[in-house]
């Protein structure tokens, strides 16, 4: 079932996560660890992250540095395949630009139709690694939206040489990013917008924002992209704070606003212990308004903190 689906067959919000790869050396248990604590609440689907490689620098004997490049994490594929086999959820592994090549992003989306998963979430990706911010665009996607045209091109059938990619029995299914609070690149809101009408009029069935800690940006952002006429779904989604130093971390990377009235809370708080009291007592309260308002769904950024969206799930669902 596509996500799309999920919502329009549900008659109040749908659960759902995102998870992260383990580093190497990690086996996959501790993905299903995450799955099997939060699996009561009925998730309808479950995002996978990807990674790109990175560069590292091993210090030599002469005192020079040896630069390698490696990917820290297993591949996203793999992860997918792994949790709709074992648990029937429908998987969303992310699909993104930055560190992929478009003839890699081709290879995993021939894998992914093989696998039988249907559902991607297509992403620009961390735009901030020296190695990924200089990419040749006769290689790389440049733009969340340049991926999307050649996974449309892909479900229509056509490889990226322009010859029939046989076997695209049922076209992939996707979502894509939005910015309730602008994305760190656009200059304005209105920018933002026309960006999430161009998604949206290029296939994207939905689509679900960056972290939030202010609902009411949530809805004044939904109330203005139904004014351009952008009618999908737009999924919430949140996040619990469990850590101190978060106050000022998440908005530096993430470019949210957190409000005087929590960041006040966060401030008092003398360990990260009460850190994780505050904010799952912040995330409870931002989960239920959001369903009074008749959210699509409540979608959870659970790295490192899918104890507290637990502790939530348990106080909203």
């Amino acid at each position: 079932m596509t996500v799309l689906e999920s919502i329009e067959a549900s008659s109040s919000p749908i659960f759902s996560f995102e998870i992260l790869p383990p580093l190497k050396g990690n086996n996959i248990q501790r993905v299903f660890n995450v799955i099997d604590k939060l699996r009561e609440f009925d998730p309808k689907y479950i995002n996978i992250t990807s990674h790109h490689s990175e560069a590292i620098y091993i210090p030599q004997p002469d005192g020079s540095h040896r630069r390698i490049v490696t990917r820290k994490r297993p591949g996203t594929v793999a992860i997918a395949a792994a949790i709709q086999q074992k648990y029937g959820i429908a998987a969303v592994p992310h699909i993104i630009c930055k560190g992929f090549t478009r003839e890699e992003t081709e290879y995993a989306l021939i894998d992914l139709n093989f696998l039988g998963i249907e559902n991607l979430l297509l992403l620009r990706g961390d735009s901030k690694s020296a190695d990924t911010a200089n990419q040749d665009p006769a290689l790389y996607n440049q733009f969340a939206t340049d991926l999307q045209a050649q996974v449309n091109d892909f479900n229509r059938g056509i490889g990226l040489d322009g010859t029939a990619v046989p076997g695209v029995d049922r076209p992939f299914a996707y979502g894509m990013a939005c910015y309730p609070e602008k994305h760190e690149e656009a200059p304005n809101m209105e920018w933002e917008l026309q960006i999430a009408r161009r998604k949206v009029e290029g296939g994207a069935q939905y689509l679900v924002t960056q972290m939030f800690f202010d609902n009411q940006k949530y809805y004044a952002f939904v109330e203005a992209c139904r004014r351009e006429g952008i009618n999908v779904p737009i999924i919430p989604g949140i996040k619990p704070i469990i850590k101190r130093d978060q106050l000022t971390v998440l908005p530096r990377v993430f470019g949210c606003e957190i409000p005087e009235a929590f960041a006040a809370e966060l401030r008092s708080c003398k360990t990260d212990a009460e850190a994780v009291e505050a904010g799952v007592e912040w995330c409870t309260a931002q989960a239920r308004d959001l369903i009074a308002h008749n959210v699509p769904g409540l979608h959870f950024y659970s790295l490192m903190a899918s104890e507290s969206v637990r502790r939530v799930c348990q106080n909203v669902f």
